[in-house]
């Protein structure tokens, strides 16, 4: 029988210790296997509103239970999303978008979508893999070999996105799936916690740590290292149910 997991989620946001307005969202659903994050752009109060409109579409999605049906709504909320953000845009004068890093799961299987730079990481068994790829100008530039992979890393470009929720139409998003594991980690986050904290941080942390005193430290370690930037990360353990109901019976 395949076996079936359940999750325990936690998110953190913060504003940094720059910038004095936190453009990024968050959303977990933990009862139906949704969660997301959103990184805004256009300054202050279109960067949050584009963000906040990313989320508040996925908040409204129903659930039938049914894996790609569902999947399928998150997908249309996401082009819905861009519609909204693209009319409001027009409609103030003010370019304005979101990043959208978004994960579905539903006991067995997970799919991971995202546009922009915010990032989805998997820990599993002690490796650490980026599901997502960047939506950036400089990744753009690597995947064509006009930059290698370190001239890349500190590129005075490598903030500027290539594709973004709220920019054009029709949305462009990339999507990965995959089976869930035991003991799998799940991390989104925004470039806040990217850009100062390198992955191999990422994957102590991950693995040295329960799922959300993980986050809490991750947290920390933007925060001593500046953070320049808003931040927000979401961690998701997998655990096998069947093995829950065997420690409960013990």
């Amino acid at each position: 029988m395949t076996p079936q997991y359940r999750f325990l989620a936690a998110g953190l946001t913060h504003e940094g210790l720059v910038r004095s307005v936190n453009e990024d969202s968050h959303l977990l659903r933990n009862d139906v296997g949704l969660w997301a994050v959103a990184d805004g752009m256009g300054g202050h109060e279109n960067g949050q509103w584009a963000s906040t409109a990313i989320v508040r579409a996925l908040g409204e999605v129903t659930f039938t239970g049914a894996f790609e049906a569902d999947l399928e709504a998150v997908r249309t909320a996401l082009t819905d999303a861009n519609t909204i953000i693209c009319d409001q845009a027009e409609t103030v004068g003010k370019r304005m978008g979101s990043t959208a890093a978004v994960m579905v799961a539903d006991g067995r299987r997970y799919a991971c979508l995202w546009v922009g730079d915010s990032r989805i990481y998997r820990l599993r068994g002690g490796a650490l893999s980026r599901l997502t790829r960047d939506h950036t100008q400089v990744q753009d530039m690597v995947d064509k070999g006009v930059l290698s992979a370190e001239e890349a890393e500190d590129h005075p470009m490598g903030h500027i996105l290539s594709r973004a929720v709220g920019v054009e139409e029709p949305l462009r998003l990339d999507m990965v799936t995959g089976d869930l594991d035991a003991e799998d980690v799940y991390l989104l986050c925004s470039d806040g916690l990217t850009g100062v904290v390198e992955e191999d941080e990422i994957r102590a942390q991950l693995t040295s740590s329960d799922s959300r005193a993980a986050g809490r430290r991750l947290m920390e370690m933007t925060m001593a290292h500046g953070a320049p930037d808003n931040v927000t990360l979401i961690t998701v353990a997998c655990e096998e149910m069947t093995a829950l109901a065997f420690k409960g019976t013990a």
